[in-house]
């Protein structure tokens, strides 16, 4: 999952890097500078949403690890967390492709369908490892 917040990023800073110079002194300049710049409005277009690609697979990490240590912790059965986990990678990289390649209103809803779904899956694992704390009698260890 970590690895899948990063892919746009550095699909941007490659794209960047082959129409441009790339900025490696002031990196989060390079957008503002390709801005101004004699740009194709499709490839700002494309280069801003693998921005934010990259900006929500960071913001969605943090609730990911969280349901994972929470799902190991309380004990939620192997099986179910590999399963849940292999979904959830799943769905995050059908989200960055099309959060990435979209260009209309009906792909975006796709995209917000696919997020969804996929941060339903966290939810699931932490109110399953709850539910398994409970019955133990809120015993963690």
């Amino acid at each position: 999952m970590w690895l899948l917040a990063y892919i746009p990023g550095f699909a941007k800073s490659l794209t960047i890097g082959r129409h441009f110079a790339f900025n490696n002194v002031a990196p989060r300049q390079n957008m503002d500078r390709l801005a101004r710049k004699d740009i194709k409005p499709e490839l700002l277009a494309k280069l801003k949403r693998m921005e934010g690609a990259h900006a929500n697979g960071l913001e969605n990490f943090p609730v990911w690890a969280a349901a994972v240590v929470v799902a190991n912790l309380a004990g939620v059965d192997p099986r179910t967390l590999n399963v849940a986990s292999g979904l959830y990678i799943f769905l995050r990289a059908i989200y960055n492709y099309i959060y990435i390649t979209q260009k209309s209103e009906g792909q975006a809803g796709i995209r917000s369908l696919v997020w969804t779904f996929s941060t339903a899956i966290p939810l699931f694992l932490m109110i399953k490892g709850a539910m398994l704390v409970q019955e133990r009698g809120n015993s963690v260890v």
